[in-house]
């Protein structure tokens, strides 16, 4: 089932979400209606925050960016190998980042429109529980690194936003009052 995603200004995206255990109510049919969700919108990760779970859980489909990519990004964007992951991250910690860090435009389905550039670290060491909440250490690169800080800053309370320069922000001040009024349009449910 798609459910409604969180639109700018909703307090629950601004929590600091807790962790989860395998006897959390219908845990698996949350997690398939994750998954309908942020394809239904297109989107490549979707936190469980944007649909007002204030729980540690979010998907990631970076396959779906490598797919789409073009011979050039991919290099750029990808490691060698890498060609995306479709995962499920339940109590996600990051636990190390690279150094090297590199810019690139970030959009949100809870700030839908909005497209700006933001500094991420290029890899990043996690620890996560899967669905079957086996455990993980693992480290990710470019693109798909990317996506799962996105994913992962939202479960800590951070929008992408919140990672933009003063003057970043005044920039897209009055498109965020827009999405907070209601005044936006997607082809996907939104909650205000």
């Amino acid at each position: 089932m798609k459910l409604s995603i969180l639109a700018y200004g909703n307090k629950a995206l601004k929590e600091d979400c807790t962790p989860i255990t395998p006897d959390f109510p219908e845990l698996d049919l949350l997690i398939d209606n994750m998954w309908e969700t942020m394809e239904g919108a297109y989107g490549c990760g979707l936190a469980a925050p944007q649909i007002d779970k204030t729980i540690q859980l979010f998907v990631v489909d970076s396959i779906i960016m490598y797919e789409n990519a073009d011979d050039e990004d991919r290099k750029r964007n990808f490691v060698e190998g890498d060609t995306g992951i479709r995962e499920t991250f339940i109590n996600a910690k990051i636990i190390g980042k690279s150094d090297e860090t590199w810019d690139e435009i970030e959009g949100c389905l809870s700030i839908p429109d909005i497209f700006k550039r933001v500094t991420r670290p290029w890899s990043i060491t996690i620890e996560y529980q899967d669905r079957e909440f086996n455990k993980h250490l693992k480290t990710f690169y470019g693109t798909t690194a990317r996506v799962i800080q996105h994913e992962y800053d939202h479960t800590r309370g951070v929008l992408f936003t919140d990672r933009l320069s003063s003057l970043g922000k005044k920039l897209i001040n009055n498109k965020l009052t827009k999405i907070m009024s209601g005044k936006v349009f997607t082809d996907y449910k939104m909650k205000l």
